[in-house]
């Protein structure tokens, strides 16, 4: 009583009681919140993400609501929170204040990319009743996710006045939906040794569901290992998921020096410079271009499946579903009404069921990223994308989905890998006044954002053009720091 009676009046409009929240609390029919909260919130933190940053979160969101609705994922797995909170929640179907709480719930999520995917894919998984919306806390490097629906990229602030701002946001913040990608990955089973492609360790955290199905199910094919998993923002394949594997390997082998949000986007561009990719023509094999490593199917908007061309100097190809990668630029852009008409593109929508598909030749091609109406390669746009790894010239390629790496093996024999992407349902984010993300059944959404992006006039921006942007500095991935001499890289 006494600690209901300390919180604010702002404090109560998100605070959940802890009975809701467990059947082990004893009951309190008569709480002292009046109104019932207009925002109650259920708060993910990853404790190791943003360095210190996760942890001093975790201390700040306790110290202003109940403790017992911010949990610590390091402790604390979404999909057991989650089912036990909405089990108890059905107990107590017949009680006004939990079943005002479950039509109001609203969740926040404070981590990378990984960590967001993960949340996403455990409400999705889970069918709950009145599934709630969320919300992205950018703690992470690159931040896509948060930075396509107005949440930003820059790492927060933890004190209590930057929590309460975030919290304002969250109670002011409009619902949005965007389509959920599902990836399946198949391959023959090897006649020796291990029978798993990748080392559990291997895997990443968005990957967590990303999982061998079981004999019974019907994507099961006898002689083979198939495995399931799912993505909201992207998959991408080759060199820029190289760049961002050897990112991920330095920061396991040496934690201690990735404490910082800028230290960690340096590093990550003097990665880039060392693995060839902005030198790719020079380091990178030819064997390992897309069109060298895959045959590429699409399905259609019809759902016609055709063979996609893809260029040979292609190195990195990317499936996109936020308009947000590599630290919030827009691969695709805003194809002109001519070529909207001619090759029958729309503007990238996040709930429309289609997956852009875009190109680079290597870093200095995603510069033109930077430039006004710069993107890369536009491909397609698919309801489904397929990709046939056949025996050839490399025995392994690097692939990424929703910020985080793995390296795949290919085939030695004269077996197939195989990876298919299609359209699995939809989930329901959180966006800001500043959401760059667009609804294809909002109305007012802009065409274009805030007039500074008008449609492209070039297929392909230059090269030039790229390198006379880069000095206002660029996403992680493709930008060089004023102090890297790229003659001393090798």
């Amino acid at each position: 009583m006494d600690q209901m009676d300390a919180l604010s009046d702002f404090v109560k409009q998100f605070y959940i009681p802890s009975y809701v929240l467990s059947e082990e609390a004893p009951p309190h029919p008569h709480l002292p919140i009046a109104p019932p909260p207009e925002c109650p919130v259920l708060v993910f933190i990853n404790s190791k993400s943003g360095g210190q940053l996760g942890g001093d979160l975790i201390l700040t969101y306790r110290s202003l609501l109940n403790p017992n609705q911010v949990f610590d994922l390091g402790l604390d797995t979404p999909d057991k929170v989650l089912r036990r909170i909405y089990l108890n929640l059905e107990r107590l179907k017949d009680d006004d204040l939990a079943r005002h709480i479950r039509e109001k719930l609203r969740i926040i999520v404070a981590g990378g990319d990984g960590t967001a995917g993960w949340l996403l894919g455990v409400v999705c998984d889970l069918k709950l009743s009145h599934a709630p919306p969320i919300a992205t806390v950018p703690l992470g490097t690159g931040n896509n996710l948060p930075f396509a629906f107005g949440w930003g990229k820059k790492n927060p602030g933890t004190d209590r006045t930057s929590v309460e701002s975030f919290l304002d946001k969250v109670l002011n913040a409009k619902e949005m939906k965007i389509d959920n990608w599902h990836i399946l990955m198949r391959m023959k089973a090897p006649k020796e040794g291990s029978c798993e492609p990748l080392a559990p360790l291997e895997l990443p955290h968005s990957l967590h569901a990303f999982h061998r199905v079981s004999p019974t199910d019907d994507l099961n094919k006898e002689g083979c290992h198939t495995f399931r998993g799912g993505f909201w923002n992207y998959f991408s394949l080759g060199m820029d998921a190289q760049v961002s594997y050897a990112f991920h390997s330095e920061r396991k082998l040496h934690p201690e020096k990735f404490k910082n949000q800028l230290v960690n986007q340096s590093t990550y561009v003097k990665l880039g410079c060392t693995q060839g990719w902005f030198c790719a023509s020079l380091f990178h094999p030819a064997a390992r271009n897309i069109a060298q490593l895959a045959k590429v199917k699409i399905a259609d908007k019809n759902g016609q499946w055709h063979d996609l061309h893809i260029p040979h100097s292609i190195r990195s190809i990317v499936c996109l579903n936020l308009p947000s990668f590599s630290g919030g630029l827009n691969p695709w852009g805003t194809p002109n009404p001519r070529k909207q008409r001619d090759r029958d593109l729309t503007p990238p929508f996040v709930d429309d069921g289609l997956i852009e598909v875009v190109g680079f030749r290597n870093a200095w091609h995603g510069l033109v990223l930077l430039a006004p109406n710069g993107h890369g390669t536009r491909l397609a746009q698919a309801k489904r994308i397929r990709f046939e790894f056949h025996k050839g010239a490399t025995d392994h390629t690097f692939m990424r989905m929703d910020g985080e790496p793995w390296k795949q093996p290919l085939p030695l024999d004269d077996e197939t890998v195989m990876v298919e992407i299609s359209h699995l349902g939809q989930v329901n984010m959180l966006a800001t006044q500043d959401c760059r993300s667009r609804s294809m059944y909002d109305t007012s959404t802009p065409r274009h954002y805030d007039g500074a992006e008008e449609y492209d006039d070039n297929e392909d921006a230059s090269v030039a053009e790229a390198e006379e942007f880069r000095k206002f500095g660029a996403a992680d991935t493709f930008k060089i720091p004023d102090e890297v001499d790229i003659s001393q890289l090798s």
